[in-house]
């Protein structure tokens, strides 16, 4: 096509055509105003010259063509006014541009002629027309080409001898008219066509951004069919149809394919399509493979001419092209059968009789075949099963179809998986509560591609990120299950705990904790309630949902899971104690401190442990005396056999808050408070002391200046035992550590003890009881 030019050349090449263009149509004027027809001839031939460019891209050359159609029109205006005067034959004149020396400018001027000519009415129209459309076979370059039938679609679709028109001859002038359009149509087709042909393999893209720049010049000669009185339903069907999927078919282009196809369903009226279903769908199996024919069907399905029949006849067409095309793939046939389906849906939602029709000749389609392993069929058939999910917006209802379980059977494993993945994004997407446990049962069953590992599925051949995503999706749809009746989701929760404990080990940390979070939210429903578990049933207590939350979390802790089981036997042990129940609450801290003890093994993983326990342990104020000590005792063991000194020192005055409770009835030990906090300021005096001796520098005070904020906290709630005098000596303590030469510049730790200082000046100025209370406190 065109050889490799930058923008800059293009520029140059359009301005020059402009330029020659303009400076001939100047003559071209000039010789008109003076009624010199000769020369009016010779210098709208040169203009035209400028169109036999090669070196414009088609959206260049549009600019320099438009320019030229501009001159043609005033030209064509010049020989109408003057074949009225009687000054020339319009048919001398018709014999005499034929004369020009170059073909374009020939037939440019010959175009612009017949056009006065047929209006002149001195020869039938039909007879003109089929002259110029044969004599534009001369050009064949593509972009030349199309311009110029372009030009001739455009100055005749006023004058053809359509019924109605001032141009009819005799009965059958219709025909020609259609016969002359379809023959430009075909043509303009070929020539659209042949520029995906022309040029280097490596300019594809640029040659299909082009071709797609030009697709309505040729989309406008359907357009114009549409548009002719004559074309009735009888002709649409006999000629004009046959004759369009004939070239559309044989054209083998899928820009083409794909472009024509939809324009077609476009541009002619509902009931033509309702009539000639079966012929319009007899075209889809011809079409390349790449064509996206779900689209254009889509076009087609929603258009306004859905009538009751209308399931009917796209049923029956389908089925019969699928029959006739007996090589047609798997991908081919379920595409279709998706458009239908989309098209049932929408038309008839009501009828489940024929969702399940359309699900019971795919079903026929892929009996017999082995696991598909087409990817592009496999996206249909996961299409085809997401449609009535979308649809419906309930899992159960696209389960009375019993052909839909009937189409999952034919899918590998991969594919299972992501079908399941789909079903849980359409109950997602739609917020749809799944509120029973046979509806549970049936969605499980379903998904469980996604739950367990399926036969001949090995480890090895799972992505790392697409089973985390699935195991994500699992769990976004448990929270989903929700009974308002107690028992019924008691029933649920054991459902689902049935079914993810056969997700083994990688699975569990994923599926365990929205489980347990889910039975914790029906045990703050039946707060309260303690009874006994009697008989075989198995009655909604919070005594019995925290037997099931132990022994699933347990499951966890085997994986192992370490963490996230200690995690979540806090959360247990927090919801135990707001339902009163001490014993259960003090097992499920023993089961916490056993995992800390035997399985947390990394230093990082222990101090995120041990502030979640210190943190849960503070919020309990079901224990009695005995079993607190125990417990907090155990946890200030812990803080302190931290392996790092910052890290115990944060842990044991943080620890100071489980034997100070700012409740009504909370704990108030003001002696062990002050006793962690003196523990936590020898850590940290042996923290700088340690990194005096491996550093040569005794390192930050910032962990002095987080104990102070503790002891300003407990002296605000009022503890007897933290004085204005102790706070006092931290302050000069923390004075005297910056001030040494030792200890390492820390911009941060300067701004938080300043921060901190400023907080004491302002309690001292607020006045009142707090005022007071601060008031012998020197910070300067």
């Amino acid at each position: 096509m065109l050889p490799d030019a930058g923008a800059e050349d293009e520029e140059k090449w359009l301005a020059e055509g402009i330029a020659g263009l303009q400076h001939n149509a100047f003559y071209m004027h000039r010789a008109l105003d003076s009624n010199n027809l000769r020369d009016a001839l010779k210098f709208s031939a040169q203009m035209l010259s400028e169109l036999r460019t090669s070196r414009l891209s088609p959206h260049k050359y549009y600019e320099l063509y438009m320019r030229a159609f501009d001159e043609l029109r005033k030209l064509e205006m010049f020989f109408r006014e003057e074949s009225k005067r009687g000054s020339f034959s319009v048919i001398d004149l018709y014999e005499l541009v034929q004369h020009a020396g170059n073909i374009l400018p020939r037939l440019y001027l010959l175009c612009t002629v017949g056009s006065v000519y047929i209006k002149s009415k001195e020869a039938p129209a039909k007879d003109v027309l089929k002259d110029l459309v044969e004599m534009c076979r001369g050009i064949q370059h593509p972009v030349r080409g199309l311009f110029l039938r372009s030009y001739l679609s455009q100055i005749s679709r006023d004058k053809l001898p359509d019924i109605g028109s001032e141009y009819e001859g005799d009965a059958d002038t219709i025909v020609d008219a259609v016969e002359f359009v379809l023959q430009n149509f075909t043509e303009m087709n070929k020539l659209w066509v042949r520029m995906q042909h022309q040029g280097p393999v490596r300019e594809k893209e640029k040659r299909e951004k082009e071709r797609s720049e030009l697709r309505d010049l040729v989309g406008k000669n359907l357009h114009v069919l549409s548009q002719l009185e004559g074309v009735d339903l009888d002709m649409y069907k006999e000629t004009v149809l046959p004759r369009i999927l004939e070239q559309v078919v044989n054209c083998k282009d899928e820009l083409a394919q794909y472009y024509l196809m939809d324009c077609m369903i476009q541009v002619f009226p509902d009931e033509y399509h309702l009539q000639t279903l079966e012929t319009l769908l007899s075209a889809f199996p011809q079409l390349q493979p790449t064509v996206d024919i779900k689209t254009v069907l889509s076009q087609l399905m929603d258009r306004e001419f859905l009538q009751v029949e209308a399931f009917a006849k796209l049923s029956s067409a389908i089925g019969k092209v699928i029959e006739a095309q007996v090589d047609m793939p798997v991908v081919g046939a379920i595409t279709l059968y998706v458009s239908l389906l989309t098209f049932t849906l929408r038309v008839h939602p009501d009828r489940l009789d024929y969702v399940d029709q359309v699900l019971g000749a795919s079903v026929k389609k892929l009996s017999g075949k082995a696991r598909l392993e087409d990817s592009k069929a496999t996206k249909q058939i996961v299409a085809l099963l997401s449609a009535p999910l979308e649809k419906y917006n309930d899992i159960v209802t696209a389960l009375k179809l019993s052909n839909y379980p009937r189409v999952m059977d034919h899918l590998d494993n991969g594919t299972n998986k992501v079908m399941a993945v789909v079903i849980i994004q359409s109950i997602m997407k739609n917020s749809t509560c799944i509120s029973t446990a046979d509806k549970v049962e049936a969605l499980f069953e379903l998904i469980k591609g996604l739950i367990k590992d399926m036969d001949g599925t090995t480890e090895d051949e799972l992505d790392e990120e697409d089973f985390k995503e699935e195991q994500n999706s699992v769990a976004r749809l448990i929270h989903m299950l929700y009974n308002d009746d107690p028992e019924e989701m008691l029933k649920i929760i054991c459902n689902v705990r049935k079914h993810i404990l056969l997700g083994g080990p990688k699975r569990l940390p994923f599926t365990v904790p929205p489980l347990v979070f889910s039975a914790l939210k029906l045990v703050r429903r039946l707060q309260g309630q303690d009874g006994d578990v009697i008989g075989d049933e198995v009655p909604a207590t919070p005594k019995k949902i925290f037997q099931i939350l132990h022994q699933t979390i347990e499951a966890l802790s085997l994986v192992p899971s370490p963490e996230l089981a200690l995690r979540l036997y806090l959360q247990c042990a927090e919801a135990a104690n707001d339902c009163d129940l001490e014993p259960v609450a003090y097992e499920f801290f023993t089961q916490a401190f056993i995992l800390y003890e035997e399985e947390v093994a990394d230093s990082k993983a222990q101090v995120t442990a041990i502030h979640l326990i210190i943190g849960t342990l503070q919020r309990m104020n079901i224990f009695g005396v005995e079993n607190r000590d125990t417990l907090t005792h155990k946890t200030t063991g812990y803080s302190a056999k931290l392996l790092k000194k910052p890290d115990q020192c944060r842990a044991v005055y943080a620890c100071s808050h489980l034997f100070w409770v700012d409740d009504q009835d909370g704990i108030k030990d003001g002696e062990r408070v002050l006793l962690c906090l003196k523990r936590a300021l020898r850590i940290a005096n042996a923290a700088q002391q340690m990194a005096n001796v491996t550093r040569g520098s005794s390192g930050s005070v910032t962990l002095f200046i987080e104990i102070l904020n503790k002891y300003l906290y407990f002296f605000e709630k009022g503890n007897p035992q933290i004085t204005s005098s102790v706070i006092q000596g931290l302050i000069e303590l923390i004075n005297t550590e910056m001030q040494s030469d030792s200890t390492t510049s820390d911009p941060s730790a300067d701004a938080f003890f300043a921060s901190t200082l400023r907080y004491i000046q302002f309690q001292k100025q607020k006045g009142g009881a707090m005022g007071e209370k601060y008031e012998p406190i020197k910070i300067n």
